[in-house]
């Protein structure tokens, strides 16, 4: 039992830790998240904390549980008309943004690391795409100011990326392990699966969850928990039949989001506290994971690739993605590194409205 407290104890300690030098340190423009994934390294092997913790299973099972409920409460924030006017570019930059940059990075990987071109371009699959709980709690909380066709682009690309990553880091490791093993149907029928399966059941599930949150009366404490269970349902069958879980959480949110019996102010506010949790909860582990004394090992290449990464390969995705699409520049530069435009353009004929001036296009 003395165990068991000391775990209790040194997890409260932790995440209170991160809370209030995340209050902070907000002051000084450095994300809570940042702040989370440092204090789970110092609580880590190498840090004050001295915590031995190597437990990828959790850790992969608290990331997906995380993600879900992130995307789930992005998906309830997210208005149809908001979707309809950013789906064709966010779609273009889930897609070809992500091979273009995971391409990219992948090749510029294999040659600062000496590696092998494959193991290159995987290591591009895997952080080619926007992170979904980092986007969030950007535009949600950093006090960044972004016209709405921007960041509702941005969290629309960041919900539904995630199929084409998948898909790409599961195309190569499986060719790095059976080259002769892969043809271009199946290649094409695994892209088709996570799409359609994720789409589909995303949009069937989060119909009949949102029928049921209309029709029943709950205590308001739980509502957002039964919100949050539906939701790992969808997540979880989705993902059992090869669909990506991810895009179909999101497109359930979204459905439930935009019914006004189906969710309240109260439970909204409820949601939020969810996804901080998720968030929170998923860095600090994450940060547990990392072994500080090891990172001196690969420091070099490692910001090497993460400023190719920022500074090349992401401009460069956005830029090829948005190609048919009439945005400004400005608004490319807003994708491309999140710098606020002035003032809303009056180039909007690429979509039915502009949701920044609600001008007719």
């Amino acid at each position: 039992m003395e165990s068991i407290d000391h775990v209790i104890l040194i997890g409260a300690v932790v995440m209170s830790l991160g809370i209030v030098v995340g209050a902070f340190s907000a002051r000084a423009g450095v994300p809570f998240l940042l702040v989370f994934l440092a204090v789970g390294m110092l609580a880590g092997v190498d840090g004050p904390g001295g915590i031995r913790f190597s437990n990828t299973w959790l850790s992969f099972l608290v990331g997906n549980l995380a993600l879900a409920v992130i995307l789930l409460d992005g998906g309830l924030r997210t208005s149809y008309a908001t979707f309809r006017v950013a789906l064709r570019p966010s779609l273009a930059l889930a897609t070809v943004g992500v091979l273009v940059t995971a391409g990219l990075v992948g090749l510029f990987a294999a040659w600062i690391l000496g590696i092998d071109w494959k193991l290159g371009l995987l290591l591009g699959a895997i952080v080619g795409s926007t992170d979904a709980a980092a986007v969030f709690s950007l535009l949600h909380s950093s006090g960044i100011r972004l016209k709405d066709r921007v960041a509702s682009v941005l969290e629309i690309e960041s919900g539904i990326n995630d199929p084409m990553a998948i898909f790409l880091t599961l195309t190569l490791m499986e060719w790095i392990a059976a080259p002769d093993g892969l043809t271009p149907v199946a290649l094409a029928m695994r892209l088709i699966v996570q799409f359609g399966v994720g789409a589909v059941l995303g949009i069937g599930l989060g119909y009949c969850l949102a029928k049921v949150l209309e029709r029943i009366e709950v205590a308001e404490g739980l509502h957002a928990i039964l919100i949050c269970s539906g939701g790992a349902m969808i997540f979880a069958m989705t993902q059992s039949l090869g669909g990506s879980g991810f895009l179909a959480v999101y497109l359930a949110g979204m459905l439930v989001g935009n019914r006004d019996r189906a969710v309240t102010s109260d439970t909204m506010r409820a949601m939020d506290g969810m996804a901080w949790l998720a968030q929170s909860a998923m860095f600090l582990l994450l940060g547990l994971l990392v072994s500080p004394h090891r990172i001196w090992e690969v420091a070099l290449p490692a910001i090497a690739v993460a400023a190719f990464l920022t500074f090349v390969a992401r401009p460069a995705g956005v830029l090829l993605a948005l190609l048919p699409f009439r945005m400004s520049m400005g608004e490319r530069g807003s994708l491309r590194g999140w710098v606020c435009a002035a003032r809303c353009p009056s180039c909007c004929r690429c979509f039915r409205c502009c949701a920044g001036c609600r001008s007719p296009a």
